[in-house]
């Protein structure tokens, strides 16, 4: 699989002008990471088909067509922008728990713990019935069988996976639900008149697009970024009891306001629904059915705000035995087999991950992706919109690639690699250097309008 072959079958999927290809022009080729797996083509591909969309929605407002180049280094440097992030010229806070990571099972099994939240790590230890060190956590697993912990751990909503090989992984239930499921889908929900875009003042693809974004860590609030960085209103929504991952809030946070609400109260869902009425795009990363049961489905808030382009991103997928289960992009590399091929390739001792959180960047770049084709169809076609995408059927789309049996002997890149990458923007948290957009638009482009702000910066009103 090429990167143009990889980009081709995205917007093929989406139904979208094929012609409008020949505006796109992908440079480099995989391996660019140390991995087996084509993540480089699946970078290019995603981010292009993300850039191309805005250029897209551009012409529909201006009737002006652009080109949209795509380096690979630039694109695996964006699929890495938490790893590059720097604050006043040093690291930024910790990214990860000490916890989180791969352990060794009673029947030589292999699982996995994400432990980054502390409400995560204390359920883990109270199942393991062990204090918070590392070492008296692999003691205590070693005396569970691997199936049956990671069964105990998703019984309790802690988050775990069991290190599969694909084939297991395609034995179980979930892989078969979906199995059969295209890469994303766009679908409409709700009828409603067109809404053709403004042509005034058309200066960037997204002026005057707003956007809720109702998501953290990395899939969902990526999808939010890319739509900043094409000139989106971007207004991020955090509940007061709800943790966050301070580098990803700054990383994830460019381009976007931030403000609190609180869903678990009437007035908080009212005030929610007061912004949705006046939103294009709401966009979400709960798990299938959490926000339903809040009254704010893709059909309820279609009902609110006919003509919404409603996002869902989740873990596993939105139907089968796993579609509630708590999952995070390395543990559904885990359940689905590519961190054990990852390991059997370079002859590891023991799992190992892709070198980026590719699953998790590249479904955020397909949401921001499925969310502008959605508002080109409005403009045209009129109606409501759904757009649906998983991190596990994007893994299982990159598996398809297939692998490059030497590709784990590429050499590693590092901060000073890509140097020339990176912008750097003062903010609350002090000077910081980060990833810029990947994506080159000829005309229009990308970048972030705002510095990156604290969780509740901003009032709960669009500006």
């Amino acid at each position: 699989m090429t990167p143009e072959l990889a980009l081709q079958h995205i917007w093929t999927l989406a139904g979208c002008d094929p012609t409008a290809l020949r505006s796109a022009s992908l440079i480099g080729e995989d391996p660019g990471l140390p991995s087996i797996y084509r993540v480089g083509t699946l970078a290019s591909a995603t981010i292009a088909a993300t850039g191309l969309a805005a250029a897209e929605y551009f012409r529909l407002r201006t009737g002006r067509r652009q080109s949209v180049e795509v380096e690979m280094r630039r694109a695996l440097a964006s699929f890495r922008s938490e790893r590059y992030l720097r604050i006043d010229g040093g690291p930024p806070p910790a990214l990860r728990d000490p916890v989180t990571g791969f352990y060794a099972t009673r029947d030589d099994r292999w699982i996995q713990l994400h432990t980054n939240f502390a409400h995560h790590l204390e359920g883990v230890l109270k199942v393991l019935g062990c204090a918070n060190d590392h070492a008296a956590v692999a003691a205590a697993i070693r005396h569970w069988d691997g199936a049956t912990l990671d069964q105990t751990l998703a019984d309790a909503g802690l988050c775990a996976a069991l290190i599969r090989t694909p084939a297991e992984w395609a034995a179980l239930d979930q892989a078969k639900s979906i199995g059969g499921l295209p890469l994303f889908e766009i679908e409409r929900i709700g009828d409603a008149p067109a809404e053709p875009p403004p042509t005034q003042e058309a200066q960037r693809p997204l002026s005057g697009v707003r956007v809720l974004d109702l998501s953290r860590i990395i899939a969902g609030p990526v999808a939010g970024r890319a739509l900043a960085q094409h000139g989106a209103d971007v207004l991020m929504i955090n509940g007061p009891h709800l943790p966050n991952i301070a580098p990803l809030v700054i990383d994830n946070g460019r381009g976007k306001r931030s403000a609190v609400v609180d869903l678990r109260d009437a007035a908080g869902r009212e005030t929610l629904l007061g912004l949705t009425r006046d939103a294009d795009v709401f966009l979400q990363a709960y798990r299938p059915g959490a926000l339903a049961s809040r009254g704010l489905g893709p059909e309820e808030v279609a009902r609110t705000r006919p003509g919404i382009v409603y996002v869902s991103v989740c873990a596993y997928g939105y139907d089968g035995p796993w579609a509630k289960r708590r999952g995070f992009d390395s543990l559904v590399q885990s359940a689905s087999g590519i961190a054990f091929t990852e390991r059997e390739a370079a002859g590891w001792d023991e799992p190992k991950h892709l070198p980026c959180q590719a699953l998790d960047h590249a479904t955020g770049y397909l949401a921001a992706f499925g969310a502008m084709v959605a508002l080109a169809r409005r403009a045209t076609e009129g109606g409501s919109w759904h757009v649906k995408v998983s991190l596990a059927q994007t893994g299982r789309w990159l598996q398809s690639f297939g692998v490059m049996p030497d590709g784990w002997r590429a050499d590693e890149v590092s901060l000073d690699d890509v140097s020339d990458c990176l912008s750097v923007v003062d903010s609350e948290f002090g000077r910081v250097s980060a990833v810029k957009p990947a994506e080159v638009l000829s005309e229009t482009p990308a970048f972030f309008a705002l510095p990156p702000a604290r969780v509740g910066a901003h009032e709960a009103r669009w500006a």
